[in-house]
């Protein structure tokens, strides 16, 4: 009997900035995982996936990443997943600056 399909939302870093960036339903690039897009089939998912790779110029590194459904959009169930919505560890820059 297969898996049941986990949903999983499209990750990728931003050529340009390195920042972690979401693919949104729309086909955007979004800084913010509560945007992304949640995933909810495999065959979704895999042309998703090849959408986000064939933006190249934009973005590198695009992978599937485990998600769920939250009151505010797509949460992230692993670790590795919610320590890379807050950004760069060594020091106050990008996302976190504002904060």
């Amino acid at each position: 009997m297969p898996r049941q399909f986990t949903p999983k939302v499209v990750t990728a870093n931003a050529l340009l900035e390195g920042d972690v960036v979401y693919l949104d339903p729309q086909g955007h690039w979004t800084r913010n995982h509560a945007e992304a897009d949640l995933i909810e089939d495999q065959a979704t998912a895999d042309i998703r996936l090849l959408e986000a790779q064939a933006q190249a110029h934009e973005i590198v590194g695009a992978y599937l990443a485990d998600a769920r459904k939250g009151p505010k959009g797509p949460e992230p169930i692993h670790f590795r997943e919610a320590f890379r919505t807050r950004g760069p560890s060594n020091y106050d820059h990008g996302k976190q600056e504002g904060l």
